[in-house]
């Protein structure tokens, strides 16, 4: 009867679950960098209230925070390549789709996702923006462009870090899910490894601290990024 506990295996596991790791940051900057885009302009749709666009970022939120991420994770995978063979029969487009890889279709899941969860959070933040700045700015003659930028951004930006922090952390939790659609992470490497081996506890045991370790890392630098911001002007000693 072999081992019950090998600590041997959970250690030397533990490295080859780790070159894994790239693809699931990879995936996390992804998809916060372009759900970030998605947040800020749905959110400055809702914000203004423009005319169809309001509708439609409606539609989108609410559908995206409203299913689970699997299902849109599926939909991304299957669904992606349709419509391509839809623009390649109508406009003669020639694309390979057997040539690409399955991260493209979750890149574009994880972002939509983040961008839904995103416009909430960018718009709340510059909802608690006091009123009186945007009224300051316009009479000093800036423009909207400068006033987002030099006036309401930063300050909104400050409010919204706490919250942008937890959503890269559960971001990169939610990558766990990709290996349903072939991408090998960190819990599709630690399948392959467990196979091989028959030792799944200590494989397990592994990814759990590659991700509380990459977690704890995130977090550490957002409060960094907090307590910069805050010194910056001057909110801290």
């Amino acid at each position: 009867m072999g081992k019950i506990f090998d600590v041997n295996f959970l250690y030397s596991s533990f490295w080859t679950i780790l070159t894994a790791l790239p693809t699931t940051l990879a995936i996390t900057a992804v998809a916060f960098l372009f759900g970030l885009i998605i947040g800020f302009f749905s959110a400055l749709v809702r914000l203004y209230k423009v005319p169809v666009l309001r509708r439609i970022v409606g539609f989108y939120t609410s559908f995206i925070r409203g299913t689970p991420l699997l299902v849109q994770i599926y939909m991304s995978y299957y669904g992606v390549p349709i419509l391509l063979k839809v623009l390649e029969a109508n406009y003669g487009w020639k694309i390979d789709i057997s040539a690409i890889p399955a991260i493209y279709y979750v890149y574009v899941a994880y972002s939509l996702n983040t961008g839904a969860y995103m416009t909430e959070t960018i718009r709340g933040a510059i909802e608690a923006v006091d009123p009186g700045q945007f009224e300051a700015s316009m009479s000093i003659g800036m423009t909207g462009v400068q006033m987002f930028r030099r006036i309401i951004l930063p300050q909104a930006f400050l409010v919204a870090l706490p919250n942008l922090g937890n959503t890269i952390i559960s971001l990169l939790k939610d990558t766990s899910l990709a290996f349903t659609v072939t991408v090998v992470e960190i819990i599709a490497q630690s399948k392959l490894t467990a196979a091989r081996s028959l030792r799944f506890f200590e494989v397990y045991i592994d990814a759990a601290l590659i991700y509380w370790l990459s977690c704890l890392f995130i977090e550490f630098c957002a409060r960094l990024a907090e307590r910069h911001m805050k010194r910056k002007r001057g909110l801290e000693a």
